[in-house]
Protein backbone atom coordinates (compact mmCIF):
# COMPACT_ATOMS: atom_id res chain seq x y z
CA UNK A 1 0.00 0.00 0.00
CA UNK A 2 2.84 2.35 0.91
CA UNK A 3 4.57 1.63 -2.37
CA UNK A 4 1.34 2.34 -4.21
CA UNK A 5 0.93 5.68 -2.42
CA UNK A 6 4.53 6.63 -3.11
CA UNK A 7 4.15 5.80 -6.80
CA UNK A 8 0.89 7.75 -7.03
CA UNK A 9 2.35 10.82 -5.31
CA UNK A 10 5.38 10.70 -7.60
CA UNK A 11 3.09 10.47 -10.65
CA UNK A 12 1.03 13.47 -9.49
CA UNK A 13 4.12 15.57 -8.80
CA UNK A 14 5.63 14.76 -12.19
CA UNK A 15 2.34 15.55 -13.95
CA UNK A 16 2.03 18.86 -12.11
CA UNK A 17 5.62 19.79 -12.88
CA UNK A 18 5.10 19.05 -16.59
CA UNK A 19 1.91 21.13 -16.61
CA UNK A 20 3.57 24.09 -14.87
CA UNK A 21 6.58 23.83 -17.19
CA UNK A 22 4.32 23.81 -20.23
CA UNK A 23 2.32 26.77 -18.95
CA UNK A 24 5.53 28.65 -18.31
CA UNK A 25 6.68 28.08 -21.90
CA UNK A 26 3.29 29.24 -23.18
CA UNK A 27 3.37 32.35 -20.99
CA UNK A 28 6.86 33.23 -22.22
CA UNK A 29 5.80 32.97 -25.86
CA UNK A 30 2.63 34.95 -25.16
CA UNK A 31 4.78 37.59 -23.49
CA UNK A 32 6.99 37.81 -26.57
CA UNK A 33 3.92 38.19 -28.78
CA UNK A 34 2.52 40.90 -26.51
CA UNK A 35 5.75 42.90 -26.68
CA UNK A 36 5.95 42.61 -30.47
CA UNK A 37 2.33 43.71 -31.01
CA UNK A 38 2.06 46.29 -28.20
CA UNK A 39 1.71 49.51 -30.29
CA UNK A 40 -1.76 50.45 -31.52
CA UNK A 41 -0.11 51.34 -34.82
CA UNK A 42 3.32 52.12 -36.21
CA UNK A 43 4.98 53.61 -39.27
CA UNK A 44 8.62 53.47 -40.33
CA UNK A 45 11.06 53.77 -43.18
CA UNK A 46 12.47 50.35 -44.00
CA UNK A 47 15.90 49.73 -45.48
CA UNK A 48 16.67 46.23 -46.76
CA UNK A 49 20.25 45.22 -47.50
CA UNK A 50 20.60 41.95 -49.42
CA UNK A 51 24.10 40.47 -49.39
CA UNK A 52 25.36 37.42 -51.33
CA UNK A 53 28.28 35.13 -50.47
CA UNK A 54 30.73 37.32 -52.40
CA UNK A 55 29.72 40.33 -50.29
CA UNK A 56 27.86 42.08 -53.11
CA UNK A 57 24.97 44.15 -51.77
CA UNK A 58 21.60 45.24 -53.10
CA UNK A 59 19.66 47.93 -51.26
CA UNK A 60 15.90 48.38 -51.19
CA UNK A 61 13.76 50.90 -49.36
CA UNK A 62 10.09 50.88 -48.42
CA UNK A 63 7.50 52.56 -46.26
CA UNK A 64 5.84 50.29 -43.71
CA UNK A 65 2.57 50.96 -41.92
CA UNK A 66 0.94 48.64 -39.41
CA UNK A 67 -2.21 48.80 -37.32
CA UNK A 68 -2.69 46.31 -34.51
CA UNK A 69 -1.32 42.84 -35.07
CA UNK A 70 -2.91 41.81 -38.33
CA UNK A 71 -2.89 44.81 -40.68
CA UNK A 72 0.42 45.70 -42.35
CA UNK A 73 1.39 47.26 -45.65
CA UNK A 74 4.81 47.57 -47.33
CA UNK A 75 5.26 49.92 -50.27
CA UNK A 76 8.64 49.95 -52.04
CA UNK A 77 10.19 53.32 -52.90
CA UNK A 78 13.70 52.29 -54.07
CA UNK A 79 15.31 51.21 -56.39
CA UNK A 80 13.40 52.38 -59.43
CA UNK A 81 12.53 48.87 -60.66
CA UNK A 82 10.97 48.08 -57.27
CA UNK A 83 8.93 51.28 -56.95
CA UNK A 84 5.22 50.55 -56.65
CA UNK A 85 5.53 46.93 -55.50
CA UNK A 86 3.42 46.55 -52.37
CA UNK A 87 2.29 43.83 -49.98
CA UNK A 88 -0.71 43.81 -47.68
CA UNK A 89 -1.10 41.48 -44.69
CA UNK A 90 -4.60 40.97 -43.27
CA UNK A 91 -6.20 38.75 -40.59
CA UNK A 92 -6.39 34.96 -41.11
CA UNK A 93 -2.92 34.95 -42.73
CA UNK A 94 -4.21 36.62 -45.88
CA UNK A 95 -1.49 38.32 -47.93
CA UNK A 96 -1.90 40.34 -51.13
CA UNK A 97 0.90 41.30 -53.52
CA UNK A 98 0.68 44.19 -55.98
CA UNK A 99 3.04 44.18 -58.98
CA UNK A 100 2.94 47.32 -61.18
CA UNK A 101 3.89 45.25 -64.24
CA UNK A 102 0.57 43.37 -63.97
CA UNK A 103 -1.39 46.40 -62.69
CA UNK A 104 -3.33 44.25 -60.23
CA UNK A 105 -3.12 42.66 -56.79
CA UNK A 106 -2.86 38.89 -56.45
CA UNK A 107 -3.54 36.82 -53.36
CA UNK A 108 -0.53 34.89 -52.08
CA UNK A 109 -1.42 31.19 -51.88
CA UNK A 110 -0.54 28.79 -49.08
CA UNK A 111 2.05 27.19 -51.35
CA UNK A 112 3.84 30.41 -52.19
CA UNK A 113 3.87 31.58 -48.56
CA UNK A 114 6.89 29.34 -48.07
CA UNK A 115 8.70 31.23 -50.82
CA UNK A 116 10.87 34.31 -50.44
CA UNK A 117 9.20 37.56 -49.44
CA UNK A 118 9.80 39.79 -52.48
CA UNK A 119 13.18 38.17 -53.12
CA UNK A 120 14.57 38.48 -49.57
CA UNK A 121 15.69 35.75 -47.15
CA UNK A 122 12.41 36.13 -45.27
CA UNK A 123 9.46 34.01 -46.37
CA UNK A 124 5.88 35.23 -46.52
CA UNK A 125 5.31 32.96 -43.51
CA UNK A 126 7.98 34.89 -41.59
CA UNK A 127 6.17 38.13 -42.35
CA UNK A 128 2.80 36.76 -41.25
CA UNK A 129 0.67 38.88 -38.94
CA UNK A 130 -0.37 35.83 -36.91
CA UNK A 131 1.29 35.56 -33.51
CA UNK A 132 3.81 32.85 -32.70
CA UNK A 133 1.41 31.57 -30.03
CA UNK A 134 -1.22 31.00 -32.70
CA UNK A 135 1.16 29.13 -35.00
CA UNK A 136 3.48 27.22 -32.65
CA UNK A 137 3.50 25.08 -29.51
CA UNK A 138 6.43 26.07 -27.23
CA UNK A 139 8.66 24.06 -24.93
CA UNK A 140 11.45 25.36 -22.69
CA UNK A 141 14.77 23.77 -23.64
CA UNK A 142 16.99 25.70 -21.26
CA UNK A 143 17.04 28.66 -18.91
CA UNK A 144 20.57 28.14 -17.63
CA UNK A 145 21.83 31.26 -19.39
CA UNK A 146 21.67 34.28 -17.07
CA UNK A 147 20.18 36.48 -19.79
CA UNK A 148 18.09 34.28 -22.11
CA UNK A 149 15.49 31.52 -22.20
CA UNK A 150 15.72 28.93 -24.95
CA UNK A 151 12.37 27.83 -26.42
CA UNK A 152 11.59 25.17 -28.99
CA UNK A 153 8.60 26.06 -31.19
CA UNK A 154 6.80 23.24 -32.96
CA UNK A 155 4.35 24.23 -35.75
CA UNK A 156 0.68 23.53 -35.13
CA UNK A 157 0.03 23.28 -38.87
CA UNK A 158 1.61 20.84 -41.31
CA UNK A 159 1.50 23.68 -43.86
CA UNK A 160 4.39 25.45 -42.13
CA UNK A 161 7.71 25.23 -43.99
CA UNK A 162 9.47 24.65 -40.67
CA UNK A 163 9.80 21.49 -38.58
CA UNK A 164 10.76 23.68 -35.60
CA UNK A 165 12.20 27.03 -34.56
CA UNK A 166 14.58 27.55 -31.64
CA UNK A 167 14.13 30.97 -30.00
CA UNK A 168 16.56 32.69 -27.63
CA UNK A 169 14.43 35.04 -25.54
CA UNK A 170 15.66 37.90 -23.36
CA UNK A 171 14.68 37.02 -19.77
CA UNK A 172 14.06 40.58 -18.62
CA UNK A 173 11.95 42.00 -21.45
CA UNK A 174 10.92 38.87 -23.43
CA UNK A 175 12.07 40.05 -26.84
CA UNK A 176 13.79 37.59 -29.22
CA UNK A 177 17.57 37.74 -29.52
CA UNK A 178 17.97 34.98 -32.10
CA UNK A 179 15.86 32.42 -33.95
CA UNK A 180 17.13 29.23 -35.60
CA UNK A 181 14.97 27.67 -38.33
CA UNK A 182 14.82 23.97 -39.27
CA UNK A 183 13.33 22.77 -42.55
CA UNK A 184 10.96 19.85 -43.10
CA UNK A 185 13.94 17.48 -43.09
CA UNK A 186 14.91 18.82 -39.65
CA UNK A 187 18.00 20.50 -41.07
CA UNK A 188 19.10 23.82 -39.56
CA UNK A 189 19.17 26.09 -42.59
CA UNK A 190 18.75 29.73 -41.57
CA UNK A 191 18.75 32.08 -38.59
CA UNK A 192 17.59 35.54 -37.60
CA UNK A 193 19.40 37.94 -35.25
CA UNK A 194 17.46 40.78 -33.64
CA UNK A 195 18.53 44.13 -32.22
CA UNK A 196 15.72 45.52 -30.08
CA UNK A 197 15.54 49.17 -28.99
CA UNK A 198 13.09 51.06 -26.80
CA UNK A 199 11.35 54.22 -27.94
CA UNK A 200 8.96 55.76 -25.45
CA UNK A 201 7.07 52.86 -23.87
CA UNK A 202 7.58 50.40 -26.74
CA UNK A 203 10.32 47.93 -27.64
CA UNK A 204 10.80 47.33 -31.38
CA UNK A 205 13.20 45.43 -33.65
CA UNK A 206 15.35 48.22 -35.04
CA UNK A 207 17.50 45.72 -36.95
CA UNK A 208 16.88 42.12 -38.03
CA UNK A 209 19.37 40.05 -40.03
CA UNK A 210 18.05 36.86 -41.66
CA UNK A 211 20.79 34.56 -42.98
CA UNK A 212 20.23 31.59 -45.28
CA UNK A 213 23.06 29.19 -44.38
CA UNK A 214 22.68 27.07 -47.51
CA UNK A 215 22.73 29.96 -49.96
CA UNK A 216 25.23 32.01 -47.91
CA UNK A 217 22.91 34.95 -48.42
CA UNK A 218 21.51 37.45 -45.92
CA UNK A 219 18.89 40.17 -45.68
CA UNK A 220 19.18 42.94 -43.12
CA UNK A 221 16.10 45.00 -42.29
CA UNK A 222 16.69 48.36 -40.61
CA UNK A 223 13.86 50.57 -39.31
CA UNK A 224 14.29 54.34 -39.07
CA UNK A 225 12.00 57.31 -38.37
CA UNK A 226 9.62 55.01 -36.51
CA UNK A 227 6.41 56.52 -35.15
CA UNK A 228 3.86 54.92 -32.83
CA UNK A 229 0.15 55.41 -32.13
CA UNK A 230 -0.62 58.03 -34.77
CA UNK A 231 -4.18 56.87 -35.35
CA UNK A 232 -3.56 55.39 -38.81
CA UNK A 233 -6.77 55.11 -40.83
CA UNK A 234 -8.25 51.63 -41.41
CA UNK A 235 -8.84 52.48 -45.08
CA UNK A 236 -5.10 52.29 -45.75
CA UNK A 237 -5.22 48.52 -45.30
CA UNK A 238 -7.33 47.60 -48.31
CA UNK A 239 -6.54 45.76 -51.53
CA UNK A 240 -7.70 48.78 -53.51
CA UNK A 241 -5.11 50.94 -51.75
CA UNK A 242 -2.22 48.74 -52.95
CA UNK A 243 -2.33 50.35 -56.36
CA UNK A 244 -0.46 53.71 -56.31
CA UNK A 245 -2.57 56.80 -56.70
CA UNK A 246 -2.34 58.45 -60.10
Amino acid sequence: MNNYKTTWIYFVLVTLSITVYSQSAASLLTGMDALMSAPKDKEALVKMVLKDKSGKEKVREAIMKQKGQYHKIYRYTFPEKQIGIATLSLPDDIIWLYMPAFNKAVKVTLLSKSQAFTGTDFSYEDMSGSSYSERFTPKILSSSDDNNYQLELMPKSMKSRYSKIIVYLNKTHLYPIRMEYFDKNKVYFKNAKFNYKKQGKYWYAKEVVMTDLKKEHSTEIILTEIKFDQGIDDNIFTVENLKPKE
